[in-house]
């Protein structure tokens, strides 16, 4: 099991820890990180890691090997000399990476309120993120949406985390957006993130303190995904000079 330093602190950029195990795909699991795991369409960090010798190694990537939601694995570039169970490493992410992933992670959290529909799927990425919804017809004003988008983002609304326990989730299905991906539960407790009074909801992820570190956003193509299912894709307006 490792200590998921990121869910009390996204902004935690590196940590000194203990390599608790090696996978046999070389992943290198520590006692600790704050590298977070690809899992909820968001992807897994990347940084690097470096040794008590002072040779440094590349991680491309950071997953739950085998679906294990309790373990991280950090994936080191292909033929790196792997350090051994008991080593101790100094983990550091790729900051400016992570932290777009933080501001579109927590914007995406914002299209699901003004897009008020069931989420039937999303990804989130660096410079771009989507959701689809369960939405049988496009919306007559777009560019109203985005307005009402943005001035949720300039709110100035906190987002906070808090806890409830298994029996509470299964007591408020409501909190649920996504029909297709229920939050993790049978460890006894569900991570949910507060955004004001704006949006509750369950979430494994990385986000901004406040939404005004989102900057300005535009709505991308909003496209037909079947019946009723569409697309609507998110950016950053990088052309507008308030962005952070």
């Amino acid at each position: 099991m490792t200590q998921f330093l990121f869910r009390d602190d996204s902004y935690q950029r590196s940590v000194t820890a203990r390599v608790a195990a090696v996978t046999p795909e070389g992943g290198l699991v520590l006692d600790q990180t704050v590298f977070y795991a690809a899992s909820g369409g968001q992807p897994g960090d990347i940084g690097r890691m470096s040794m008590s010798d002072g040779s440094v190694l590349e991680i491309i990537d950071t997953i739950h090997p085998d679906g294990d939601k309790t373990t991280i694995a950090h994936m080191a570039a292909p033929g790196s000399a792997l350090p051994q169970p008991g080593e101790t490493v100094t983990a550091e992410i790729d900051w400016d990476r992570r932290y777009r992933l933080m501001r579109m992670h927590t914007a995406l959290h914002l299209l699901s309120v003004v897009f008020a529909y069931p989420v039937t799927g999303g990804s989130i990425g660096a410079d771009k993120g989507r959701l689809d919804f369960d939405m049988p017809e496009l919306p007559e004003d777009v560019a109203a949406l985005e307005a009402q988008l943005n001035g949720l983002v300039a709110g100035h609304h906190e987002v906070s985390q808090e806890w409830i326990t298994d029996d509470e989730m299964a007591a408020n299905p409501d909190l649920i957006k996504t029909m297709n991906v229920k939050p993790p539960m049978g460890q006894g407790r569900v991570r949910l993130i507060r955004i004001g009074d704006v949006d509750l909801q369950p979430c494994g992820g990385t986000h901004v303190r406040n939404t005004r570190e989102i900057g300005p956003l535009k709505l991308g193509k909003i496209e037909k995904k079947g019946k009723q299912n569409r697309r609507v894709s998110l950016v950053f307006d990088e052309t507008n000079p308030a962005a952070p």
